[in-house]
């Protein structure tokens, strides 16, 4: 637009022609993902919504309140740019280190099954897992870190660098696990593995650890009944039908009973009255059974297009940062799938790894949802973008500088 007083351009940051849509396979497979999670909740969770609430379609709701809030979650990654998420990283760590601390406060916190992992939000009947946003956290910590690390000149400052992040690295890991949480505190310590891998980055720094992390690892195992019991249970089949392997063999059977096609998702089926918490972490047992081993095709498929996306967005991002973001944001979604069906299926021990999109938790479906708003971020971030802005901005500057000296002479 022209007038008297010059020219301007009423486009964002970038002129019209620079401007990238968002990856719409990946979004239609996270919205299909979704839709299918909530219906697959919807005919799982109806009998125990009625025997302990009264209501059916109690868990349907507090799973929909929930995905509410991770919409506006992935509106908020998927539109705000990468330059300021990548300012607001400092303060999202501390934050999000605080709120694992609290955890340890009984005032702030709440016990289930031995363990403290959730946070009390005061006047709502809901809780939060800070665990499940350390996943998210952790990705955007260690690809800021593995972007700045190529500004950095210096060897030996370089080296600190990376020795810090892996401090703060292992210090997330360590706190998940304090929590009882071995299960998702092993994964972020994979997830991070993965991260460095990728990245490039020497993990001679871990080279060191890995006698003592091992050592570690086999100790906390130890230490708990509990996991000692889901080893000797997923090597021993016929052990503790009665207990701790209860809820794994029910399952199995869910499976077995769904056949080719599925016995369809009425109120009666096996799975409903006989996998405790089914809608928890065993839900894709009751997807399995109501849709057979052609369900299970069909989930495989859209999250083999939702993966292929992904990392798709990720191998063609110009941005460092939010390219390695985006491969660590579907590289968990992706992960925690796979490893929460093997689990399901008998393939690996019982874990807490829920099922993404699927499992009954509202700090899961939140997290979730924030990851894929940075991945759809990502598929329209461009350094060629960033660099105009950067120009422009520095040419706005330089103006306003000279109007100013022009105007004391």
């Amino acid at each position: 637009m022209d007038s008297m007083y010059g020219t301007y351009n009423f486009n964002a940051d970038t002129p019209l022609e620079r401007y990238k849509k968002s990856d719409i396979g990946f979004l239609i497979t996270m919205i299909l993902l979704w839709g299918l999670g909530i219906f697959t909740l919807f005919f799982c969770s109806q009998n125990s919504g009625a025997r302990y609430f009264d209501d059916s379609l109690y868990y349907v709701k507090r799973q929909l309140i929930s995905s509410a809030i991770g919409f506006i979650g992935m509106f908020f990654f998927a539109f705000l740019n990468v330059r300021h998420i990548r300012r607001m990283i400092p303060a999202i760590v501390v934050f999000t280190i605080i709120l694992c601390l609290l955890v340890f406060i009984p005032a702030f916190s709440e016990e289930k099954n031995g363990a403290r992992r959730w946070l009390k939000i005061p006047a709502i009947p809901f809780t939060f897992q800070p665990s499940e946003f350390v996943k998210f956290v952790l990705v955007i910590f260690l690809a800021n870190a593995f972007d700045r690390q190529y500004e950095i000149q210096d060897q030996d400052s370089k080296s600190k660098f990376l020795f810090i992040t892996l401090l703060i690295y292992i210090a997330f890991v360590g706190l998940v696990i304090c929590e009882k949480d071995f299960s998702t505190g092993f994964f972020l310590f994979c997830l991070g593995l993965v991260m460095y891998m990728v990245s490039g980055t020497k993990v001679k720094w871990l080279l060191p650890l890995s006698p003592l992390l091992l050592s570690a690892g086999i100790l906390l195992v130890c230490l708990e009944p509990y996991r000692l019991q889901r080893i000797a249970g997923f090597f021993d089949r016929a052990s503790g039908t009665a207990t701790f392997n209860y809820q794994s063999i029910k399952a199995r059977d869910a499976i077995c009973s769904g056949g080719l096609i599925g016995n369809g998702i009425g109120s009666e089926l096996f799975r409903l009255n006989s996998i405790p918490e089914v809608q928890a972490d065993y839900i894709f047992a009751g997807w399995t059974e109501a849709f057979g081993f052609f369900g299970v095709v069909v989930y495989f498929i859209i999250l083999g297009v939702f993966a292929w996306r992904g990392f798709r967005v990720a191998s063609k991002c110009s941005n460092r940062f939010a390219a390695y973001g985006s491969l660590g944001c579907v590289v968990s979604i992706v992960a925690q799938s796979v490893v929460n069906i093997a689990v399901v299926c008998g393939v690996l021990p019982s874990t807490g790894i829920p099922l993404p999109f699927f499992s009954l938790g509202g700090s899961s479906i939140i997290t979730t949802l924030a990851m894929c708003g940075f991945v759809l971020n990502a598929s329209r971030c461009d350094d060629v973008e960033d660099d105009y802005y950067i120009k422009r901005q520095n040419k706005l500057k330089m103006n306003d500088y000279l109007s100013v000296e022009l105007g004391d002479i």
